[in-house]
């Protein structure tokens, strides 16, 4: 029988990269003065001195900059989060009461294995799937439940035996099983950063310290990765999801290169779309080519999106980016296409995967940014994003996700954007 977790405090580190000053000349782009606005590049300064956080009352209202929970964010401006509804409280507590009745015996959570097909999504088979049972415990943890501990406690405790587990069948630190990729290892490695800070658990550090590893050998000569490790292309998708799971581990004391990071970085720098290389023709969708998206592929012929950008501006705070052009550029053209977006993926079709995705890392683009500039990305986005996440809610307590992997997927992403406000885990402040 594995260890069963202890409460206490969150033991983090305060900051990720090197100073500007040690960064990579070919991040130019990003933090060349000659080329972005003035003293706008800030990156995360060297690792300080852990900090003790203690878990902190839902019901209470932000007074300051506050953490985003376990989805890694980190807030900047002083942008204070909307009220927490009595709405969103009760439907976080429905969709966690059906997340825990829809676990499988083993402690997984189901997901449709299958393949993304343009705006399609081609399925292969059902199964307990390890990013799909990542997300759901995401979930739970954010909504304050820890393994062994809290209402929930006992469901967290058996999922993350069975992430243990698939971790221990496979031995070489990938964590795969019935055909899941590199998204849902990344997922697996985020979810075992966040409980190792909070339990200091050693089985949890020794596989947690393979699957860091793992990713770092499958980067390829780009800077990034795809859905299979070690291909020789990437992709924003991807590297955003191993970006975020190394940030979270190396805040916990993991080992992880800081050149991995470097060339991840310049990856991200070079997928956005600026002013001098704005592209036209290729329009699909929300795949509009405009400036401050971010591409799929880093090459002219690559599409950009919603979720793509908001995938690029969270993968730039990953790498301890923080302000920048690229950034504003990013913020402002998910602002101008919030509300298409939300229509067309959300309301339209019925929780998309482009919908879920797209607002996993929008949420978290959106609440570091906070205020900057004297602009509040956060507020407004949040309201609207908040009341068409309520309106999707199915009368059983779940989301639906009518492309993609299943009901799940989307109540697991959909509880992780209500429950920012709850600041249960504040693990990355600054």
């Amino acid at each position: 029988m594995r260890p069963t977790a202890r409460l206490g405090v969150l033991t983090v580190a305060a900051a990720l990269l090197a100073s500007a000053a040690s960064a990579r000349p070919q991040l130019a782009s990003v933090l060349d003065p000659a080329t972005a606005a003035p003293a706008s590049a800030t990156v995360a300064a060297p690792f300080a001195a852990p900090v003790a956080v203690p878990i902190a009352d839902p019901r209470a209202q932000p007074t300051g900059p506050v953490a985003a929970s376990v989805l890694g964010a980190q807030q900047t401006g002083p942008a204070q989060t909307p009220s927490i509804t009595p709405e969103q409280v009760q439907a976080v507590a429905r969709g966690l009461a059906w997340l825990a009745a829809h676990q499988n015996g083993d402690g997984s959570w189901t997901g449709k294995v299958g393949y993304k097909l343009n705006n399609g999504y081609r399925y292969t088979r059902e199964s307990g799937h390890v990013g799909v049972t990542s997300l759901a415990l995401m979930a739970f943890l954010a909504g304050g439940h820890l393994p062994g501990r809290g209402e929930y406690g006992e469901v967290v405790e058996r999922g993350l035996n069975w992430i243990l587990d698939v971790a221990d069948a496979q031995g070489d630190g990938y964590m795969t099983s019935g055909g899941t990729r590199m998204y849902s290892h990344a997922f697996a490695t985020l979810v075992l950063a966040e409980i190792y800070g909070m339990t200091h658990r050693e089985d949890v550090r020794s596989v947690l310290q393979r699957a860091v590893d793992f990713i770092v050998r499958a980067q390829n000569e780009e800077g990034g990765w795809r859905y299979e490790p070690y291909a020789p292309q990437s992709d924003m998708s991807i590297v955003v999801c191993q970006v975020l799971a190394l940030r979270a581990a190396r805040n916990i004391g993991i080992r992880v290169p800081k050149t991995t990071i470097d060339r991840a970085a310049q990856y991200i720098v070079d997928s956005a779309i600026t002013e001098h290389d704005r592209r036209g023709g290729f329009q699909h969708h929300m795949f509009a080519d405009e400036v401050g998206a971010f591409v799929y592929q880093k090459d002219s012929s690559s599409r950009s999106s919603f979720p793509l950008t908001s995938a690029g501006v969270t993968a730039l705070h990953g790498v301890g980016i923080y302000s920048d052009e690229a950034i504003r550029q990013g913020l402002d053209y998910l602002n101008a296409n919030l509300s298409h977006f939300n229509d067309r993926y959300g309301t339209r079709d019925n929780g998309h995967y482009f919908f879920w995705y797209g607002h996993y890392y929008g949420v978290q683009a959106m609440f570091t940014a906070g205020t900057q500039n004297g602009v509040d990305y956060w507020n407004p986005y949040y309201t609207e994003v908040r009341e068409v996440i309520l309106d999707l809610q199915q009368p059983d307590g779940s989301w639906p996700n009518s492309v993609g992997p299943g009901p799940e997927f989307g109540t697991a992403v959909a509880l992780l954007v209500l429950e920012i406000p709850y600041r249960y885990l504040p693990i990355f402040q600054r």
